[in-house]
């Protein structure tokens, strides 16, 4: 759906419904703002009442990782304050209905109506679905949204999603990630040969090619895999939930950019047949609230982040800068594996070719006045 399409819809849709004072259109829609803590009743606004809706999502996070998780909450909560309660959705953390790296599984067999994961943990059904989440030296969060929303990338990943019997919409951002934890200091390219790290998709394919050991843990299996000396290194988002995760008591090298995740866009992914079953009313509200909780979501982690980093440092975490000689060669494998890709798989060029242009015109212009700015300004603590 065009982004103008889905505005005029969803006007006329909560017009009809009574329901526009809920949307920002009235004095009372300013009191409906979310807390700080982005929750809503059904008090705050008008609701569009109609049929009662019963859903389960299935997240593949765990509840500890709050900023993630509660971008499920924060939809669940805004679409029942929106319905007066008659569309209700119960949230699952990883593990309670189906493993983590499952949940496309379960959304695609209906065992679920909604799930929030990450494309790329599915790289192995299809590799493209990695431009759905993020790609090694691809695009930041504004980016990766003005791709999906203005640069036709949505409707490319709806295409992937639809073989899974699913449709997807943008569900949260982390913004730019760390690169790692490591309990040795890499003292150049060579260190990577043999080394286990726990990274997924294609950037775990391109540590690959740079001599490293892969593997894919789910979180809760990753601190005890790096105490245990099971693995040498793994990532994960960034300060905050790495600081939960408590990955800097058993690993002291913190190492930036997070090359293979300038960003990482997370989805909501609805089975087909539920999505078709729900009243159109409902389905504007559910794209409205899933917005919203992508917005929360991102501006979480943008503020917890920051201090975060500043904790960890005072603990004793060394933050160290990739390499050149790194960052050079994790870039030519990086081309070398979409050539490769594009060359054996039309799905796959039809997709990168889209991004691929839409990233170099947005480096271009992100490279004079936010650059310039960003250079002068943004300095890493000390």
């Amino acid at each position: 759906m065009q982004r103008r399409e889905f505005i005029r819809g969803a006007t006329k849709a909560v017009t009809a419904a009574g329901a526009l004072a809920a949307l920002g259109c009235s004095k009372k829609a300013e009191s409906s703002t979310p807390s700080a803590e982005g929750k809503a009743t059904a008090a705050e606004a008008p609701a569009i009442v109609g049929k009662q809706v019963s859903w389960r999502l299935a997240s593949s996070f765990p509840r500890s990782l709050d900023t993630i998780f509660s971008a499920s909450e924060v939809l669940a909560q805004r679409v029942a304050s929106l319905t007066d309660n008659q569309f209700k959705i119960q949230v699952y953390a990883a593990g309670e209905l189906v493993p983590g790296l499952e949940v496309l599984d379960a959304v695609q067999q209906g065992s679920v109506e909604l799930v929030h994961t990450a494309g790329y943990y599915f790289t192995g059904k299809n590799p493209a679905l990695a431009f759905d989440t993020v790609v090694p030296f691809g695009l930041n969060s504004r980016q990766h949204m003005a791709w999906l929303k203005e640069g036709g990338g949505l409707e490319l990943v709806r295409g992937l999603y639809a073989d899974f019997n699913a449709i997807s919409f943008p569900g949260g951002n982390t913004g730019a990630q760390m690169g790692g934890w490591f309990r040795k200091e890499l003292g150049g390219l060579s260190d990577l040969k043999g080394l286990r790290m726990r990274i997924p998709g294609v950037g775990g394919q391109v540590m690959s090619r740079l001599g490293a050991t892969v593997q894919v843990l789910a979180a809760g299996d990753i601190f005890p895999a790096l105490e245990r000396g099971a693995i040498d290194a793994t990532e994960w988002v960034g300060p905050y939930d790495d600081e939960r995760l408590g990955f800097h008591k058993v690993a002291k090298y913190y190492y930036y950019p997070g090359w293979w995740e300038p960003s990482a866009s997370l989805s909501f992914l609805v089975n087909q047949k539920a999505w078709a079953q729900l009243p159109k009313n409902y389905q504007q509200i559910f794209e409205l609230a899933a917005s919203e909780a992508g917005v929360v979501m991102q501006a979480r982690y943008d503020m917890r982040n920051p201090p975060a980093l500043t904790r960890l440092l005072k603990q004793g975490v060394k933050l160290v800068r990739y390499s050149d000689e790194i960052l050079t060669a994790a870039r030519k494998a990086s081309d070398d594996l979409y050539a490769e890709l594009v060359a054996k798989d039309a799905g796959y060029k039809k997709i990168f070719e889209n991004w691929d242009k839409a990233r170099h015109e947005m480096f271009g212009w992100f490279g004079t006045s936010e650059r310039a700015y960003s250079d002068f300004s943004f300095q890493p603590p000390t």
